[in-house]
């Protein structure tokens, strides 16, 4: 019988490159070049897009605690600085709360002296804003003394509660707590009630508006009454409360102002704009 001849390569056949593809191979030099050049770009664009998403998640951290994380810090603090002023709350009867007696002019209210730069003199409460508002106020408009850590502060040199001339403040409208986040819901005729340790001094909302940071005469003793203007004799009791707009902006500013409606002692009982808004003072209460 014939065997048809093996045409099997051989062991060293195997790896023995054909004419072929000795002609059409790549120098070896010239395939490193261009591999090497190919990686370094492409570890660069690596490096480049790791550093974008570390600076993203960065930012979106930051924002998280600015937006948010402030703000359970600040409305906690608040709270706790409310809790600290440990003041005697008003009277109740046996039926319920006692409602305050309202005093009106000619009867002039009384005047709590001005206090120290970051000393908490008096709390705000606004019932449109609801039944579980109430914020501290101290002395003083810095941002990281007083706005960012107590809350709501008083303008310096303008008047103290209750007095002739216009009660000024400011407080964040968004973060640390927000104690104005709500300022542009106000209405004519919405009451804004401040308490200092012995007094109930009851606002009404008369106007609001919009201005520049630099229209100071928001915070005149008369509002509007610009620099240099000639000061009239005071005989009104107004409230002024100014935030920034618009939201997350410091562009402009939202003004709310108002004007004394009655004040009454602690001692008497509480405001019937409190009681009608649903805020409590039993057992403690806000």
């Amino acid at each position: 019988m014939t065997h048809a001849p093996d045409t099997r390569p051989s062991a060293n056949q195997w790896w023995e490159p054909s004419p072929v593809a000795r002609h059409y191979a790549p120098p070896p030099r010239a395939r490193r070049q261009s591999g090497d050049s190919g990686g370094v770009v492409a570890s660069a664009v690596g490096v480049v897009g790791e550093l974008l998403v570390t600076a993203g998640v960065i930012l979106g951290l930051f924002v998280v605690w600015q937006l948010w994380w402030t703000d359970v810090e600040g409305d906690r603090a608040q709270a706790e600085i409310i809790a600290g002023l440990d003041w005697t709350p008003p009277p109740a009867e046996p039926a319920g709360p006692a409602v305050a007696t309202q005093h009106r002019a000619p009867e002039a209210p009384p005047v709590a002296a001005p206090p120290t730069e970051g000393e908490v003199f008096g709390q705000l409460y606004v019932p449109r804003w609801g039944a579980d508002y109430v914020k501290p106020i101290a002395e003083g408009v810095e941002k990281e003394s007083v706005l960012d850590t107590i809350g709501i502060g008083h303008y310096p040199d303008t008047a103290m509660p209750g007095d002739l001339g216009n009660f000024s403040t400011a407080a964040h409208r968004t973060t640390y707590g927000k104690p104005f986040h709500l300022i542009a819901d106000l209405q004519a005729g919405d009451p804004v009630v401040v308490r200092t340790e012995d007094t109930w001094y009851v606002y009404r909302v008369t106007e609001s508006k919009i201005v520049t940071p630099w229209q100071t005469e928001v915070v005149a003793p008369v509002p509007g009454l610009k620099a240099g203007d000639p000061l009239p004799e005071l005989t009104q009791r107004f409230i002024t409360l100014t935030s920034c707009h618009p939201m997350y902006s410091a562009k402009e500013r939202y003004i709310v102002h108002g004007e004394l409606d009655y004040w009454a002692p602690v001692s008497e009982g509480t405001p019937q704009e409190l009681l009608d808004a649903g805020i409590s003072f039993a057992d403690g209460g806000l």
